[in-house]
């Protein structure tokens, strides 16, 4: 009975290591500290990865995970996006672990999902002291990808009725971190029932986050 169980477990790995192993790479959400909505847009990462994938030939893992900025685990995943609408802490351990992270290759995407901006600034600024957030031109790559944004992000939401714009940290030459502003980019990959945005408008929307992936995976 215990010899036919431990077969049992090992078809179940071995069917689960090779379902994994069909897909290229895996991107994460951020879960931080603070009280902001850190899983807000539950929809918004498989709909992205789903649409980079038919349209990229990505190979992402249809799921996103869930990652902490402390955590270790952070450093196998070349993408890692994080949203929400309140505060934002990062402990100094979470300050150590980000900025290796970012450094050693990593990206960030930082989106606004509404009253992120005055937290983010500050706690990114423990990441990287030395270092300010620049906006972009529109001749920067990240615009450039597969799919060209010749004006910049799209308008996804309103919030301020303030144009969008899209920050960069730049460490040594390289964007370790991009960070659309007053764009709602992550809503716009959502379902379309939950904002009944135009399809144009998502289509946009997931263009440009596809725009981030590839970016992320190959220039980056």
């Amino acid at each position: 009975m215990k010899k036919l169980l431990f077969i049992l477990v090992v078809i179940l790995q071995s069917s689960f290591f090779a379902a994994h192993a069909q897909y290229a790479y895996k991107v994460a959400k951020l879960k931080y500290n603070g009280g902001g909505d850190w899983y807000a847009n539950k929809t918004s990462m498989p709909n992205l990865i789903k649409f980079a994938n038919a349209n990229l030939r990505m190979n992402i893992f249809p799921e996103e995970d869930i990652v902490e900025p402390g955590s270790p685990d952070i450093f196998g995943y070349p993408f890692v996006h994080m949203t929400g609408h309140g505060n934002v802490t990062f402990s100094e351990g979470d300050v150590q672990n980000m900025r290796r992270y970012l450094i050693s290759g990593g990206f960030l995407h930082i989106d606004d999902n509404y009253g992120l901006d005055k937290f983010i600034r500050r706690e990114m600024k423990k990441v990287f002291p030395e270092l300010s957030f620049v906006e972009l031109p529109f001749n920067h790559p990240v615009y450039q990808q597969k799919f060209k944004f010749a004006s910049g992000l799209p308008k996804v939401h309103e919030h301020d009725g303030k144009a969008p714009q899209g920050f960069g940290l730049i460490y040594q030459g390289r964007l370790v971190c991009f960070y659309s502003y007053e764009c709602d980019l992550g809503n716009g990959w959502e379902d379309q029932s939950v904002y009944n945005d135009p399809e144009p408008t998502r289509q946009q929307a997931l263009r440009m986050g596809a725009n981030l992936l590839q970016y992320a995976t190959t220039t980056n």
